[in-house]
């Protein structure tokens, strides 16, 4: 075998490397391999596509030997998100800062980044296995790790003093002090060598065989300045790498009244709606999380989605047994705990639906009237279907698309309307079609349908974000219409004003719409000063067009 391959009829200057491997595999018929696996081999080590690899290999190694090329940063990904960030509180001063802004989230772009990155990295050398160490098997390790004193907390089963940031209880086979937590971030984690599973076996220098973890917690809290540990290292410990996954909470959480959590100091607070960065997953029932944008590095624990469904589930069961109606038809599906998030950025040209939701009679459709009137080439709403016939003076495709009641059966059954209903025997509805054919062609899609249509709506592919008008409380909601004297929506004729009865019934609506579909909703106006809430509809719009915001994650996979 010589170093030249003949390929596609030419000469090729073949890797030494390679050739010597294939001369090798020739000599190696004698070893117990079949012919089919010397056969895979040898094709192998000839295709062109490995010599290439092993070329850009070569290439790479050699370069990175010279002083002629070396990378300025290894982080441009990083940077071109901060980039991101900056660019985006600047489109509407600088046209050369949405140009960036819009070129810099070109795919090919992005990709080049990510691979200038992995090769700065080294991210191309093999991660090859520790080396196995030989030992006596009667030996056992030990490691010393010392520790300065902090306000983080670490915790026994019951009790618990901020001292390094991590957790400890009794192991229930052994008896021993373990290891059960190291929260990310803290002292612990830091230092990198303190593992979940590892056992203590002293603490500066006191024997803790036999204690307890209180006993363990009340050495520490005497204890000044550094903290030595001697611990017996874990059988397999787990190299967990911090997590990407960031999720929108849609409850309240406070840790000072959860009589569950392992340690009161440990946990994070958190308000419906804020974006948690989830770092570690691996305990069934606590998570641990950071609040997106926190400078604060150490996480803190919070429940995990199993143990707050399993909490929501309880709850309601009870609510249930105590005659509260408003659970007895809830979808179970909709238990919102937890939802994985990612940033959205604007698009050029392309246009997020605004859905506005709420309880009839709210003035939902006054607010999507004064929305569309700012800008009436801008703003458009889809054009609905019905069965019903043309009336004198009414053309197709201007107030309705007239269609037959079989069709539109049809459609109905093949889930093409988001929303359908009928009225005195005639079918109503609006086409999903409709809504995709307005954000194709570069206008802002303006809907305001009923709640029951979210689920349809809040797709991938529609994008919509989601603004729940909320109606203010009973008395004002009656002052304020009454003052400016609204025609009630519930009259065909509006011809008169709202009844008291009405009232109550658009806060009783409201109450259930939140009830069941808060979770989907991006952004919540109370519609109390009509002007005031117009304002803020119109803020929120600008908001969708120019920044980044959070969605779904799947909606940016």
């Amino acid at each position: 075998m010589t170093a030249e391959l003949m390929a596609n009829g030419t000469k090729e200057k073949w890797d030494p490397a390679l050739s010597r491997l294939l001369s090798s595999l020739q000599q190696a018929k004698e070893l117990p391999s079949t012919e089919e696996e010397l056969g895979f081999l040898s094709e192998l080590l000839q295709s062109k596509e490995l010599h290439a690899l092993v070329n850009v290999h070569n290439k790479i190694i050699s370069n990175g030997a010279s002083d002629k090329f070396f990378p300025m940063l290894s982080t441009s990904m990083h940077v071109m998100v901060d980039v991101l960030e900056v660019l985006a509180t600047r489109l509407q001063v600088s046209e050369e800062c949405k140009e960036l802004f819009y070129l810099l989230q070109k795919p090919h772009v992005q990709g080049l980044l990510y691979s200038h990155d992995a090769i700065a990295q080294k991210d191309y050398y093999p991660h090859l296995p520790e080396i196995p160490q030989e030992a006596d098997e009667d030996e056992e390790t030990i490691k010393i790790v010392q520790l300065v004193k902090s306000n983080e907390p670490l915790t026994g089963a019951q009790s618990a003093e901020p001292i390094v940031g991590a957790t400890i209880k009794t192991d229930e086979e052994t008896g021993k002090i373990i290891i059960a937590r190291v929260m990310h971030g803290g002292a612990a984690d830091r230092s990198g060598l303190i593992h979940v599973g590892d056992e203590v076996v002293e603490v500066n220098y006191i024997n803790v065989e036999g204690k307890t973890p209180n006993d363990v917690l009340s050495i520490l809290q005497n204890s000044e300045g550094t903290i030595t540990f001697k611990l017996v290292p874990a059988d397999s410990k787990m190299n967990v790498r911090e997590s990407k996954v960031r999720v929108r909470a849609h409850f309240d959480y406070e840790a000072s009244n959860d009589p569950y959590i392992p340690c009161k100091e440990a946990g994070l607070d958190f308000r419906k709606g804020d974006v948690l960065h989830i770092v570690s997953q691996d305990d069934a029932y606590w998570w641990q999380a950071r609040r997106e944008g926190d400078r604060n590095m150490r996480a803190g624990l919070i429940p995990s989605r199993a143990l707050q469904e399993r909490r929501i589930i309880h709850d309601r069961t009870q609510a249930a047994k105590d005659g509260d109606d408003e659970n007895d038809d809830f979808d179970r599906e909709q238990i919102a705990t937890y939802e994985e998030v990612a940033k959205l950025y604007p698009r050029p040209g392309i246009y997020r639906p605004i859905v506005l939701i709420g309880a009839p009679g709210v003035g939902r459709n006054e607010l999507k009237r004064r929305l569309i009137d700012t800008d009436p080439d801008k703003y458009r709403t889809p054009t609905p279907f019905t069965s019903r016939q043309l009336k004198p003076g009414e053309v197709n495709g201007k107030e309705y698309f007239f269609v037959s009641r079989e069709k539109m059966e049809e459609d109905i059954e093949a889930s093409k309307f988001i929303e359908f209903g009928e009225y005195k025997g005639n079918l109503y509805g609006t086409s999903a079609d409709s809504v995709k054919a307005i954000v194709n062609s570069g206008h802002v899609c303006i809907l305001n349908p009923h709640y029951q249509a979210l689920k349809m709506l809040r797709t991938p592919q529609l994008k919509p974000y989601i603004i729940y008008i909320k109606p203010p409380p009973l008395e004002r909601l009656k002052e304020t219409r009454n003052a400016v004297h609204a025609r009630s929506t519930f009259d065909v004729n509006n011809s008169r004003g709202f009844t008291e009865e009405e009232f109550s019934d658009i806060v009783k609506s409201a109450s259930r719409i939140e009830f069941l579909y808060e979770h989907f909703f991006d952004e919540v106006i109370v519609n109390d000063d009509l002007a005031v809430a117009f304002s803020q509809l119109l803020a929120a719009v600008n908001r969708v067009e120019s920044e980044p915001l959070w969605v779904p994650a799947s909606w940016v996979q």
